[in-house]
């Protein structure tokens, strides 16, 4: 009976923390299938959320819910600055060349932070107190709850999002072909820059929501973009359920190993997963993979 309400807390923390890698890897999703770009910088964009958050309670003395909406808007605005000036110039730059810049991006933001708020590691308080909750032997914290809750949100607006509104569907017949896209008249680059605002508001509320848990520094972003990534790749680099599937897989693993096996190998087991897929389905555990005519 110890070992299963382990096996359940485990489980527990690593559905809080997949739905933070689902919601990373929707933003990996949503830029690439727009742009065709892997934007490595994804990740500080999750960092500057729980950053500029504390920033504003602590320094500017806001209320939690205007400095979490301060920190989305001022993530949101270098997401659509680094679009601008970074990205689009360069409209005829090979794929390597656009990782590389966002990966000299990540670079920057990071060093920015650093020199603006130091090394030393913050913590953001817990949104309705650290109260635990008991659920089916475990142990469940209040912000456990906030994390699924919004997770669902966002999950569902950008369904709604990409669906129903007329941007969305734009957005998508971008994906599909930019070409017929643009010659039907839909503008590509401002989809593109929906796309940026889009992944960095995303990005941005999912560092804010998970700081409480794991505090956050300058160099957070590093490791929650890797795994962000990996769980894109697992469900196939699209902007769907499949992503957030892919979330919720690795974290629930990766808590499963570090509790049952060793703590030391919790980020290994990640990249390892992330090696797997790609060696065994490259196109993503719910991909089908495709063919192509030549």
């Amino acid at each position: 009976m110890e070992l299963l309400n382990q096996v359940t807390q485990f489980v527990i923390s690593g559905l809080a923390t997949g739905s933070i890698y689902a919601l990373i890897g929707l933003s990996f999703a949503i830029i690439f299938n727009s742009t065709g770009i892997i934007n490595f910088a994804q990740g500080e964009f999750v960092m500057l959320g729980g950053v500029l958050t504390i920033f504003s309670l602590n320094v500017l003395q806001l209320p939690l819910a205007a400095a979490i909406v301060a920190a989305v808007a001022v993530t949101t605005v270098i997401g659509i600055l680094f679009e601008r000036l970074a990205i689009r110039p360069l409209k005829n730059a090979t794929p390597l060349a656009l990782i590389i810049i966002t990966i000299g991006a990540s670079i920057l933001i990071r060093g920015v932070v650093m020199l603006l708020w130091g090394k030393d590691t913050q913590a953001l308080p817990a949104f309705s107190g650290t109260d635990p909750i008991t659920v089916a032997g475990a142990t469940l914290l209040p912000q456990h709850l906030w994390i699924f809750g919004v997770t669902v949100m966002v999950i569902v607006g950008c369904r709604l999002f990409f669906n129903h509104t007329i941007s969305g569907k734009a957005m998508r017949a971008c994906s599909f072909n930019r070409r017929a896209a643009n010659l039907v008249g839909i503008s590509v680059g401002r989809m593109v820059l929906f796309s940026f605002v889009i992944s960095a508001a995303v990005g941005s509320l999912a560092g804010v929501i998970i700081a409480p848990l794991t505090m956050t520094s300058y160099d957070v972003g590093v490791m929650l973009g890797l795994k962000g990534f990996c769980a894109a790749i697992m469900g196939g680099m699209g902007s769907g359920l499949g992503t957030v599937l892919g979330g919720l897989i690795l974290g629930t693993l990766e808590s499963l190993g570090a509790g049952l096996v060793s703590s030391g190998y919790k980020d290994a087991i990640a990249f390892f997963i992330l090696l797997l897929i790609l060696f065994i389905r490259p196109q993503g555990l719910f991909k089908k993979g495709e063919t192509e005519r030549v």
